[in-house]
Parts: structure tokens; C-alpha cells; sequence
């Protein structure tokens, strides 16, 4: 609904300088990339950019992702670091050409958890896969079942459901874990995954085009007699080759060096703070701030019913008539506060607010108070 005749337009609100946030980025993906990083790459630059990724300079930066990423997630002894081109999309590509034997149980509960299970049903190799399906706003549950790999999803930033991982009670199956924008900001015990994948645009506030995955010596033996089986796969999608290329600290095509060297800084300053407890904490903090006051406000309410089904880097956040959501988040836009546009496909008022640990969560309390300026500047008070 439009604000009413007698208001201004959202673009003609001018918030003030004391209410706005110290950074005005709460986008879910990309993520806010800290100053301190930037400035440390552009420090970087004149001997690391431009540079080739097989030489030294680069592979140490793989090198230094591998090792902190192990040490982030207290990796057991056998689990490995892999990466590669191309994001989470294409490790989709690649899993069902190097993961998955025969069939997958997909969890799908938004856009993101969605994909993964199509590209699977659309495999000529690959039997029928078993999908798993709950409402937006909600997640479903895995069952034990003849398959070889549960395919589940962290955190769906579509939606703002996040859900724990687990092994599903007597399953045999490979559990493979779209991490994408909850790794480094949700707990999580490499006990309980096979395969944890995902890009560092989100919670490790880097840019994309990257995937990396943390596979246990059951998913290292999956790959190598998967890829030794005769399967075609593309050698860009190719597992075995990135776990070859992996463990020479680089990539098998060349990746881009600016993303690789964000991520070293954004989790060496997870580590140096205190590691995933402390960055999950700092999220914690972050949504809780988000959340109580869409409780208590007279015209928002969390959209996932469930407070622990409720995601602490993706809050979604839906309004009541009168308030129009679109035309907050134009208003928060021309004063600098910007991408809290809910997700396209989901079709709700609502406003999406991403809560990942390089946010400040002072910020988060900031964007409160400009939402609620806004509302009373539109004449919705």
C-alpha cells in the first residue's frame, strides 16, 4: 500500500546522520566486505595482483585458506580442504558428476535448497531423487533411506530458515551440506557432515566465483572411486581433479586472486578473535537484535514461526498493512542503507536482513531505528 497522500515519497526521506548505521550494507549476498580488508589488498597489490595463481605468492594465500579454514572448523585428522572455480552453483554441476553414485535425498525448503535437488532429477546418470519438501518459512526433515548422499541445506537465505545438522539415524548415505551463507557464522561439528560446501560471499565477506568444500575421508574415498569408475565429467567439474589441485595449494583454472586473498583476511580475523564460537556469537547477537524488536513492534513479525528454525545470518522480516516494505527499503536506499530487499521469488512485504559476523551488530540496532523513522516519516505511525 502506498503511503498516504498528505506524506512524502520514499525517496524524499532524509534520515538523520546520528539515526543511519555506520556502514549502510546489510545485503544477504554479497556480503559487506570490511574496509580493513580492502585496504590490506590494496597494500598487497603491487606484488600479489596480477600475479600468477601456480606461483608462490598465490599459492601460499591457498595455502593460508586451507589451513584457517581446517582450523575454523576443527577439522578431524583425514578431512580435506578443496576448492574451485565457479561457486556453489557449479559445485552442484560438479557433485553430481563426482558424488553422488546413484540417488540423493534433497531437504528443499526455498530457491536455493530447490536447485541443487533439480540438477540432480535432471542427471540421465543419476537415478530419480527423493525431495523432501516443507513451506517456506519452514524446513523438513531427513529420514533414512536407499540413497548415497542426504543433501542438505545450513542456512536458505531465500527464506531465513536455518536448520542443524545432523546424520540422519542409520543412514549410510554421504551427508553433503550447502553451507553457502551460514559457514563461519552458524555452528556446526565436522562430525556430522561428509561434505560442507560453500562460497565466501557471504559470511566470509569476499566476493564470489569461488566454491570450497571440507570432505571427510569418506567423501575423499567417494570422489577418487567415483572418479576412477569411467564416469565422464567435464575437467572443469571435476572432483578428482580439484582434490588434486587442492592439495597443491591452487585451483585447476585460474581463480580470482582479489576473492581469495578477502577470504584469507575475513577468516584469519574470525580466528584471531576467537574462532567460529566467537563469529557465530557475534551473529547471534546480531539477529536476536533483529528479531526481538519485530516482536514487539506493532507492525512486523519474524516470517519463520519457529525461533530455533529462525536463521542468525538471514532474518526475514514481514509487515503489516498498512506499511509497505518495498517502499521502506527505497527510502533506506537513498539514505545509503541498501540491499534489504526481500528475496524476488518470494513475494512477500517483508524486508531481508543479513546478520553475518563482518556487520556490526551496533549497525543492526541503527537499522532498527531507521526502519522505524521511516515508518513515521511515511505517516504508518
Amino acid at each position: 500500500m502506498p503511503p498516504a497522500s498528505s506524506s512524502p515519497e520514499p525517496e524524499d526521506v532524509r534520515i538523520p546522520r546520528d539515526v543511519l548505521p555506520s556502514d549502510g550494507r546489510f545485503g544477504s549476498g554479497p556480503s559487506k566486505v570490511p574496509q580493513r580488508a580492502v585496504d590490506a589488498l590494496a597494500a598487497a597489490a603491487p606484488t600479489y595482483l596480477g600475479t600468477s595463481h601456480r606461483r608462490p605468492g598465490v599459492r601460499s594465500v591457498v595455502g593460508r585458506i586451507r589451513e584457517g579454514l581446517a582450523s575454523l572448523f576443527a577439522l578431524p585428522d583425514g578431512y580435506e580442504v578443496l576448492l574451485g572455480v565457479g561457486g556453489s552453483t557449479l559445485f552442484w554441476d560438479a557433485a553430481s558428476f563426482g558424488l553422488i553414485e546413484r540417488r540423493s535425498q534433497h531437504l528443499v525448503f526455498g530457491e536455493f535448497s530447490s536447485k541443487f535437488a533439480k540438477v540432480t532429477a535432471a542427471a540421465p546418470h543419476l537415478d530419480a531423487p527423493e525431495i523432501i519438501e516443507s513451506a517456506p518459512g519452514t524446513h523438513p526433515l531427513p529420514h533414512a533411506s536407499d540413497v548415497d548422499v542426504y543433501a542438505f541445506t545450513h542456512n536458505e537465505t531465500s527464506t531465513g530458515v536455518m536448520m542443524d545438522i545432523a546424520r540422519p539415524h542409520d543412514a549410510d548415505g554421504l551427508v553433503v551440506v550447502d553451507a553457502t551463507s551460514g559457514a563461519g557464522a552458524l555452528r556446526v561439528d565436522p562430525h556430522d557432515f561428509d561434505v560442507y560446501y560453500f562460497a565466501p560471499q557471504k559470511a566470509f565477506a569476499s566476493e564470489g566465483g569461488l566454491w570450497l568444500a571440507l570432505c571427510s575421508p569418506r567423501a575423499v574415498e567417494r570422489i577418487e572411486r567415483v572418479g576412477g569408475s569411467g564416469r565422464f565429467a567435464p575437467a572443469s567439474l571435476s572432483l578428482p581433479i580439484a582434490l588434486e589441485n587442492s592439495r597443491l595449494e591452487q585451483t585447476y583454472n585460474t581463480p580470482a586472486l582479489a576473492t581469495l586473498f578477502l577470504l584469507a583476511e575475513q577468516m584469519e580475523w574470525m580466528l584471531r578473535n576467537g574462532g567460529l564460537e566467537w563469529a557465530a556469537s557475534r551473529s547471534d547477537r546480531s539477529s536476536e537484535t533483529v528479531y526481538a524488536w519485530a516482536e514487539a513492534h506493532r507492525y512486523a513479525t519474524p516470517f519463520v514461526a519457529k525461533p530455533d528454525e529462525r536463521s542468525h545470518v538471514t532474518a526475514t522480516i514481514d509487515f503489516a498493512e498498512p506499511v509497505d516494505a518495498a517502499a521502506i527499503a527505497r527510502a533506506l536506499r537513498v539514505n545509503g542503507v541498501v540491499d534489504v530487499e526481500p528475496y524476488r521469488k518470494l513475494g512477500r512485504n517483508q524486508l531481508r536482513i543479513a546478520t553475518f559476523p563482518a556487520i556490526e551488530p551496533e549497525d543492526l540496532v541503527a537499522l532498527t531505528r531507521c526502519i522505524d523513522y521511516v515508518i513515521e516519516a511515511l505517516g504508518w505511525s
